[in-house]
């Protein structure tokens, strides 16, 4: 059991809960770790695996999540996940349950799915990496804002940089494809969903092989009126404004440096990213009943 205690308000009483549950399904009480401010979750990950565990929980929101995967891609020890954080992108893409007794009743009896894993700049992620206004909006929003009022948080921060400058953008899309624009935001996702259930990415499956890939380039208010239409009502009709596209890898240049993340977590700025998929790089358990 990898724990974030940031994201649990009572930790003794969480793990008794923890326990008991898997109790009633015969298993011993389980190796508890907890993450660290230096270490998210990707050594515990490790330790879990050098000690022979059957199964990693993952107790904590989408950046625990994102280390433990991390620390648990390519190897043949399933994870299960229990919803404590803020966001829960990666659970709720794949409609895993978000009460503790469900996450442990799928952990310990779900089938294993094989999840495609993202890679950008060798950092793994699983729900997307976003370059640009994105990322921007995600460093804006303080862990405080996301306690008080979840996703809309983000809002404030989408509102602050709304005018931003864009950014001149290379996209090489599996080597054969070239794409030059001034864009606002590039968004690489291995799932489609975000806060509030906005599906950015329609198509995206985390077991297909593919990151879809999301371009915004408005250039006037009314561009983001239809932006916003265009992305609510899910169109595929082809709009220069907000252009999709398909990759298993790509390389992105922008000129000048731009803020980028991954899973909702700021990492630097860049001018080149390289990003590739891990195909089915991750077991991870779902509910039977649910295909997601």
């Amino acid at each position: 059991m990898i724990v974030n205690p940031t994201k649990v308000c009572d930790l003794e009483s969480h793990r008794a809960e923890v326990t008991a549950e898997l109790a009633r399904y015969g298993w011993d009480e389980p190796l508890w770790l907890e993450t660290t401010a230096e270490d998210p979750g990707v050594g515990m990950a490790r330790q879990a695996v050098s000690e022979g565990v059957d199964l990693v929980f993952a107790s904590g929101g989408d950046g625990t999540v994102r280390a433990c995967v991390e620390g648990l891609m390519g190897t043949d020890v399933p994870m299960a996940i229990l919803c404590v954080g803020t966001g829960n992108l990666f659970a709720r893409n794949l409609n895993l349950p978000g009460t503790l007794p469900e996450g442990i009743r799928t952990g310990v009896e779900g089938k294993t799915r094989e999840i495609d894993v993202g890679v950008i700049d060798g950092r793994p992620f699983v729900v997307m990496a976003g370059i640009g206004l994105d990322a921007s909006m995600a460093h804006s929003t303080s862990d405080d804002a996301k306690r008080r009022v979840g996703w809309l948080a983000y809002v404030g921060g989408l509102v602050k940089h709304l005018r931003d400058r864009p950014f001149q953008v290379t996209l090489s899309l599996d080597g054969r494809t070239t794409l030059r624009r001034r864009a606002m935001m590039v968004l690489i996702g291995n799932v489609g969903r975000l806060q509030g259930g906005l599906r950015l990415l329609p198509d995206a499956q985390p077991d297909d092989g593919q990151l879809d890939i999301l371009i915004l380039a408005p250039r006037t208010p009314m561009d983001w009126l239809r932006v916003v239409g265009h992305v609510v009502t899910r169109s595929k009709r082809y709009d220069r404004r907000a252009e999709r596209y398909t990759a298993a890898r790509l390389r992105v240049e922008v000129d000048p440096p731009v803020l980028y993340e991954c899973d909702g977590d700021p990492i630097g700025y860049g001018t080149t990213m390289s990003i590739e998929t891990s195909p089915k790089a991750l077991l991870l358990r779902a509910p039977r009943e649910t295909e997601g």
